[in-house]
């Protein structure tokens, strides 16, 4: 009798995610995290974007605050945030972004966290197969927020010699996606921008964003701007070669008139990084002039509904204009100080970094060309991403690879340095020890 397959029990669609996740460390790490005292052995991780630096601060305020009423325990004002948060949000982002057009409660959708706000946006704007550009080299965990469930197509653009971040960068994008649509038959319908940039740690400039602007007006795209790390911005003190730091400008305070229909412009923003609490999974999608895009998402903000208790935390920070106001202060000179201990010490070790950060958490930074030099035996064309990578789990430190930030040259990986200082030290003790091996 002819043997049977086993039949399967998971959607194709499931079974790919779950592949997918099998070669994801991310989780696994997170459970089995150092600690000298109570984990000896466990991971030092530097590789997940979380800020670790105010939260005694943060607790100081939620803890003495938190009460929760009774209205917080229903379904409330629905799905896409209470009424009071989209107020208080109102209020705190048209303080700290300058929008041309004042903010309303209207133009904001509350999701659980901004990775469902992509996602929802993916779904929103494009249909399966149907492209959204993302340039080179790119915060990793938008691939799936674009594609796994929506079905969209990431259009990855390249850049070679030019700066991801510069006027000239607009010309590549265009390039991407008329080649996606002449071999694929298919539109690009969006284009994503993370501003501050993930991995580079760099703001665009104004001409830029304009630059993507016409370009999306001229093929009647949409442009994302993901600004999670709107606020923390820092003075680099460390860096005189490389580009010069750019001011953050959100793309709500660029007047669109003569660039792009208003229709076409939408911003994330979110509590997890500005404010050093992914747990709290709160995220926001602006859109100011598309009354569609807040019908449609309505219609499924249930499936990324935030919770009570999120939303009230949410809402008693965002009203405290003093509190947030010297919070984000201090936090901007503690991520410059902590920026500025870790281009110390890689200076010190040979180790190169891409210059010219002043916004978020991290550093990019060329492991596979210090790992070439210390080991003069490996031939120029032979990559090392990997080997650096496996050295690194031996030594049980977590960066995040390149090769999953899209990177378009072999060796680089990017260090979060938001960490308590003796945390950082092991880390990069850690770091230089593996590529020393």
């Amino acid at each position: 009798m002819a043997s049977q397959s086993k039949p399967r029990i998971v959607s194709q669609r499931a079974q790919n995610a779950s592949e997918a996740t099998s070669k994801n460390l991310m989780w696994d790490i997170m459970s089995d995290v150092w600690c000298p005292s109570a984990n000896p052995d466990g991971y030092v991780n530097v590789g997940v974007a979380e800020n670790a630096l105010m939260h005694d601060e943060l607790l100081k305020f939620l803890n003495r605050k938190l009460e929760l009423p009774a209205n917080y325990l229903t379904y409330n004002d629905g799905g896409g945030g209470s009424l009071r948060l989209r107020k208080a949000i109102c209020q705190f982002l048209d303080h700290h972004l300058k929008p041309v057009k004042s903010l309303e409660p209207g133009h904001i959708i509350v999701t659980n966290g901004v990775s469902p706000a992509i996602e929802h946006a993916s779904w929103a704007f494009a249909d399966p197969g149907e492209g959204i550009l993302l340039g080179r080299p790119y915060y990793g965990t938008f691939i799936p927020d674009i594609s796994m469930r929506p079905g969209t197509q990431v259009v990855e653009v390249a850049f070679d010699d030019v700066d991801p971040l510069g006027i000239a960068a607009v010309g590549k994008y265009e390039e991407a996606l008329l080649h996606f649509q002449q071999s694929t038959g298919k539109r690009v319908r969006g284009l994503m921008l993370c501003h501050p940039h993930n991995p580079l740690g760099r703001c665009y400039p104004r001409e830029t964003i304009i630059g993507l602007m016409k370009l999306c007006q001229k093929y009647h795209m949409h442009l994302i701007s993901d600004e999670i790390y709107a606020l923390s911005v820092f003075e680099n003190k460390v860096d005189h070669d490389g580009p010069p730091p750019v001011e953050f400008e959100s793309a709500l305070s660029i007047d669109l008139t003569g660039i792009i229909d208003a229709e076409l412009v939408h911003v994330l923003w979110g509590m997890s990084k500005d404010f050093g609490a992914n747990g709290v999974r709160l995220g926001v999608l602006i859109s100011q002039a598309n009354a569609d895009v807040h019908l449609a998402l309505k219609s499924i903000s249930l499936y990324s509904y935030s919770s009570g208790i999120a939303d009230h935390l949410a809402a008693l920070l965002l009203e405290d204009k003093g509190f947030t106001d010297a919070y984000i202060k201090e936090n901007q000179k503690r991520l410059a100080d902590s920026y500025a201990y870790t281009v110390d010490i890689l200076k010190r070790e040979g180790i190169e970094h891409a210059p010219g950060c002043n916004a978020a958490f991290f550093l990019w930074v060329n492991l596979g060309k210090r790992y070439r030099e210390l080991h003069p035996g490996i031939a120029d064309t032979d990559p090392v991403g990997d080997r650096v990578m496996q050295q690194l789990l031996r030594r049980r430190v977590f960066l995040a690879s390149g090769e999953l930030f899209g990177a378009e040259k072999d060796g680089w990986f990017r260090i979060v340095f938001t960490q308590p200082r003796e945390y950082l030290k092991e880390a990069l003790d850690r770091v230089y020890a593996a590529i020393r091996d």
